[in-house]
């Protein structure tokens, strides 16, 4: 008889960029439960999104499907209007049990609830994120003022929220009671947290864990300045300016207190999956949609770019008695390649159309650490609607191609682009 298919927590923050985990290089921060899940499993060093930017990157890696294959997504669009299967809801036909806490955003969340197509989630505690207040459906909103509070009283001091109302603890808290909760057959639930997205706002608790002045700074030099000046007819959420001017090292230190936070609320997790006896039978999944410019190249937050710091996010994997602990692959892997693996874990048929590679021979122990694609591709299409314009969604387009060491970029239909030695260049100054 066939052992039952473990089950999923798939956890999943909002723009945080590769290099925020202590065990992976970063000296700096406070992630003792991520460093753990890199000691008991595996840590992709070289994992890339799709699209520097939320719904074209989630409508990829819940597919398995590059963004310009998969059509009908941008951040702002209606509705989920592709004709492409979910990888949860795949799941959930072979008879997983699916829930939901945070954000979906594969369809437009501003100043509504987001519209559902077939998601596969049977729970599914919405919340898109604390900055967009009082919708009607909004399960972080209504779960405050069940407590006897107000999100929008809260918000006019966001760094005073306190730790165990904060929308990260929330996520976490639906996920331990769906947890605790679970029966006999195999579960998935997805953690959609809106962390360390802008505007960079943790507790007071976490935030003095970072004095400004003791933060690193960003990965700039003067050359930049006129280099995005150069890139300027291509959109970005910024205009890049000099470090200082934006308070680059106070931004950074709040960004690594959230992401402490959200360090925090995944020991807590993986304490629920210990309590109730369904660690051993559970993989855990640690990732992010797409990074954060950080200051970097004088930038802050997301756009049309392919710099690291946006399109180089976490990959943790673990699941215990059946990938081996401890390693670490630098591979080149796609977020486009979590959709097959899921799928071969539990042990259906991987689509034909699906564009990812399943990792599993990786995390197994039956294929090389290091080799698994060529390259990876990144690309900006049909990312943002255009007002007013004849096409819809007829804003930047651009394709980015990263081997090993050497990292391309085109901006189509323009002269524009660029090339990088990652070798010799790694934070990708002199194109």
């Amino acid at each position: 008889m066939a052992s039952r298919p473990p089950n999923i927590l798939w956890i999943c923050t909002d723009q945080q960029r590769f290099d925020t985990i202590h065990a992976l290089n970063n000296p700096h921060i406070r992630t003792p439960n991520l460093d753990r899940l890199a000691a008991e499993g595996t840590a992709f060093t070289h994992a890339y999104c799709q699209s520097p930017i939320c719904t074209p990157s989630r409508a990829s890696f819940l597919t398995g499907m590059y963004p310009s294959r998969v059509r009908a997504c941008c951040n702002g669009n209606d509705t989920w209007a592709a004709a492409v299967t979910l990888v949860t809801k795949r799941l959930a036909d072979a008879g997983y049990d699916c829930g939901l806490s945070g954000k979906l955003h594969l369809a437009a969340a501003q100043d509504r609830v987001e519209k559902r197509g077939e998601d596969g989630y049977r729970v599914f505690h919405w919340s898109h994120g604390p900055i967009h207040l009082d919708q009607p459906g909004h399960a972080y909103d209504a779960w405050l003022s069940e407590h006897g509070h107000s999100l929008a009283e809260l918000r006019q001091d966001p760094a005073g929220i306190p730790p165990k109302l904060h929308q990260t603890t929330w996520c976490a808290d639906q996920a331990i009671d769906f947890i605790e909760a679970a029966e006999s057959e195999p579960w998935l639930f997805s953690v959609n947290i809106f962390d360390p997205h802008a505007p960079f706002d943790p507790p007071h608790g976490y935030r003095d864990h970072y004095p400004a002045e003791a933060m690193p700074g960003p990965h700039f030099r003067e050359s930049d300045l006129a280099a995005q000046q150069k890139l300027a007819s291509v959109g970005f959420q910024t205009e890049a300016r000099q470090p200082d001017a934006f308070n680059a090292k106070g931004i950074q230190a709040a960004y690594w207190a959230m992401v402490e936070l959200i360090d925090t609320n995944v020991g807590r997790m993986l304490k629920a999956l210990e309590r109730t006896g369904q660690a051993d039978n559970t993989l855990v999944i640690f990732t992010s949609d797409h990074g954060e410019a950080l200051g970097d190249h004088g930038l802050l937050k997301k756009g049309c770019r392919f710099y690291e710091g946006l399109t180089r996010v976490p990959l943790l994997m673990r699941l215990p008695g059946r990938f081996p602990p401890g390693r670490r692959s630098e591979a080149l892997v796609e977020l486009t390649d979590i959709a097959p693996t899921l799928l071969e874990l539990a042990g259906l048929d991987v689509p034909p159309d699906m564009q990812g590679r399943s990792l599993l021979p990786m995390l197994d122990g039956k294929a090389p650490l290091g080799e698994h694609r060529e390259y990876v591709r990144c690309e900006y299409y049909a990312a943002l609607p255009v007002a007013r314009h004849p096409q819809p969604n007829c804003g930047p387009r651009a394709t980015m191609i990263r081997d090993r060491r050497h990292k391309l970029v085109v901006y189509h239909g323009t002269d524009l682009g660029e090339l990088f030695d990652l070798a010799e260049d790694p934070w990708e100054f002199d194109n």
